[in-house]
C-alpha cells in the first residue's frame, strides 16, 4: 500500500490567484472546482470561489487550495499569521511550515526566486551548519516556505 500525504491550503477568496502562481513557480498541471460547480446557485455570494484546488506536477509537487466560505480578505496575515527571526530564533503563530527541499542549489534558488516575488524573506537563501542552501519567506498569499538543499 502506498501512501502520500498533500498539503492543503486555505484561503480567503484568493485560492484560484494561489494556485495560478504556484503552477508559475513549479509548473504542473491545475485542477479546480467552484462552488456553483458543485450545487451552489449562480449569483450567490462566493460561488464562483474555490472548492477544490489541486497543482500537481511531474515531479512530484502536489499542493491543494480551498476558498473558506465567506471570508474574501486580501490579508494574507488574517488567515496566516505571522513569522520573523529575533536573536536567532524564529518567531511564529504559524500551525506550519510548507518545506520544499531539493538536490541542489540551483534547484532551490529557482524556486526561491519565484516565490520570493511579493514575499516577505525570514531568513534569506545562503548555506547554513546543516545544509548547502537554506532560505524561509513568507509568500505573498500568506504561506511561509522553507527551502533548503539536501545535504551530502
Amino acid at each position: 500500500m502506498t501512501l502520500t500525504t498533500t498539503t492543503h491550503l486555505n484561503f480567503r477568496g484568493v485560492a484560484r490567484q494561489a494556485l495560478d502562481f504556484y503552477r508559475s513557480v513549479f509548473g504542473g498541471e491545475v485542477t479546480a472546482a467552484t462552488y456553483a460547480d458543485v450545487g451552489m446557485p449562480d449569483g450567490v455570494p462566493g460561488a464562483d470561489k474555490i472548492v477544490f484546488g489541486q497543482l500537481q506536477t511531474d515531479d512530484g509537487i502536489r499542493l491543494m487550495a480551498y476558498d473558506i466560505p465567506g471570508q474574501d480578505d486580501a490579508d494574507a496575515a488574517a488567515t496566516a499569521g505571522s513569522t520573523h527571526r529575533e536573536n536567532g530564533a524564529t518567531i511564529t503563530d504559524r500551525t506550519f511550515f510548507q518545506s520544499l527541499r531539493g538536490d541542489s542549489l540551483a534547484q532551490i534558488s529557482g524556486y526561491w526566486d519565484a516565490l520570493a516575488d511579493g514575499a516577505v524573506i525570514v531568513e534569506p537563501l545562503a548555506a547554513s551548519a546543516w545544509s548547502p542552501g537554506f532560505g524561509m519567506l513568507t509568500d505573498r498569499f500568506g504561506v511561509t516556505w522553507v527551502l533548503d538543499v539536501q545535504a551530502g
